[in-house]
């Protein structure tokens, strides 16, 4: 069983990755317009897995693991591109949830 990996490990993996090629990262702009693109891949996916639109004949089987795979990746590089701490944005995030909408949802019960 391999290790898992912080997100900043992951950060640091994609950053060694991309820091091998001239080009480096591209612009924020462009990687949105990617991640949007790998978005638009994953939704397609899910909704041939549990949607009304059954895959075509023709098209090849993708992995949704794959596809959300693909968005992580976009998504660190832009992050990473912005010098953003996915971190640090992260619990920016989760101290929102647990503050701003501690009283949202419907709490289980213990015995559920």
């Amino acid at each position: 069983m391999t290790k898992q990996k912080t997100i900043q490990q992951i950060q640091e993996e994609v950053d060694s990755y991309i820091s091998q090629f001239k080009e480096g990262y591209f612009s924020p702009l462009a990687m949105l317009a990617r991640l949007t693109e790998e978005l638009g891949e994953l939704a397609r996916e899910l909704n041939h897995h549990y949607g009304e639109k059954p895959k075509k004949s023709t098209e090849e089987e993708k992995a949704i693991e794959e596809e959300v795979g693909d968005v992580l990746f976009v998504l660190v590089c832009l992050a990473n591109s912005l010098n953003i701490d996915l971190q640090s944005a992260h619990d920016l995030v989760m101290n929102k949830f647990n503050t701003r909408d501690k009283d949202r949802w419907t709490r289980k019960s213990e015995d559920e």
